[in-house]
């Protein structure tokens, strides 16, 4: 079931065109990752969808319906450029910003000692947000997005700032608020996050929506036929049973066992290339290459930037 989707949003600064016909869809429940290279797109789309802009055609809806300003109160938004009020204490200015999201003074108190227990920086409390390193203060401002339960969460380059042990912290804690119902879009640089949060992405590239889908389905998608398999046996008769639909990509032999890359050059699947192996070699082991979000989002973006290149001359 969709939760929020942007129809054919364009937006143009001067001669510069931001986005140009962005339509995404993003699941109820999910974690949604939204990529690009800088200056892709990105962050205009987010500040569409808070509200913090507004689109030059186009629309977007929340839950069924044309958003508008009364559901930015629906949504907790961590933007890439983190701001805190530097000579305020940190425990008034979360009671500020969570009674802006309207929460009665009461209601931010409990959520707050909530999190902020949770987080074990309770004693924080009276401290001013420049006494903070910077990956505390990231801590704060994370809190201050979710205080209020919102039902969509917008994260813009959360993990930026933390050390490994924290960004792990925060992983789990946006699983979690996944898992109790909220629905999460975030942009990252970091493919690693994307493997690990992202049910689903959208890829944009020189402000047009180039890919999207659930993850490992567009991972299937752009993978290119290729197997590793380790076996014991004589590399000679292999290459005596491969015929001209297999290119061997990589070989290698040692005591124990071998080791060899192939392509399927002709698309098949790989039951065929099982086959015609037993029959040469003992399998010791046999894997696909499925490819990372990485190399896919290397390879959308060098096809993207070819075919334009193309089209363009």
């Amino acid at each position: 079931m969709e939760f929020f989707t942007t129809q054919g949003i364009h937006k143009v600064y001067g001669s510069t065109h931001a986005l140009n016909d962005v339509s995404i869809t993003v699941p109820k429940g999910s974690i949604f990752g939204l990529l690009g290279p800088n200056g892709a797109g990105k962050t205009t789309l987010i500040r569409i969808i808070n509200q913090i802009t507004a689109p030059d055609q186009g629309e977007v809806f929340l839950e069924g319906h044309r958003m508008t300003s009364e559901d930015v109160s629906k949504i907790g938004y961590l933007p890439e450029e983190r701001g805190l009020y530097t000579k305020m204490k940190i425990g008034e200015q979360a009671l500020y910003l969570a009674q802006l999201k309207g929460m009665t003074r009461h209601q931010a108190m409990d959520s707050l000692k909530y999190w902020f227990k949770k987080f074990d920086i309770t004693t924080w409390w009276d401290k001013k947000v420049e006494e903070l390193s910077k990956g505390m203060q990231q801590k704060v401002q994370f809190i201050t997005t979710v205080v209020h339960n919102p039902r969509l969460l917008i994260f813009d380059e959360p993990f930026s700032g933390f050390d490994p042990i924290n960004a792990n912290l925060i992983k789990q804690e946006i699983l979690e608020l996944r898992d109790k119902g909220a629905t999460i879009l975030f942009s990252t640089h970091n493919m690693g996050t994307v493997e690990d949060l992202c049910d689903h992405i959208a890829l944009i590239n020189k402000s047009r929506k180039i890919l999207d889908g659930p993850v490992q389905e567009v991972k299937e998608n752009y993978k290119s036929n290729i197997f590793e398999i380790s076996y014991k046996g004589d590399f000679n008769q292999i290459q005596q049973v491969l015929d001209q639909n297999f290119s061997i990509l990589e070989h290698k032999e040692s005591l124990r066992e071998n080791f060899i890359r192939i392509q399927h050059t002709d698309g098949t699947g790989n039951n065929e290339l099982i086959r015609v192996l037993l029959g040469a070699a003992e399998i010791r082991s046999f894997r696909e290459v499925i490819p990372s979000m990485n190399d896919v989002f290397i390879k959308a973006v060098e096809n993207y930037n070819a075919q334009n290149a193309v089209n363009t001359k």
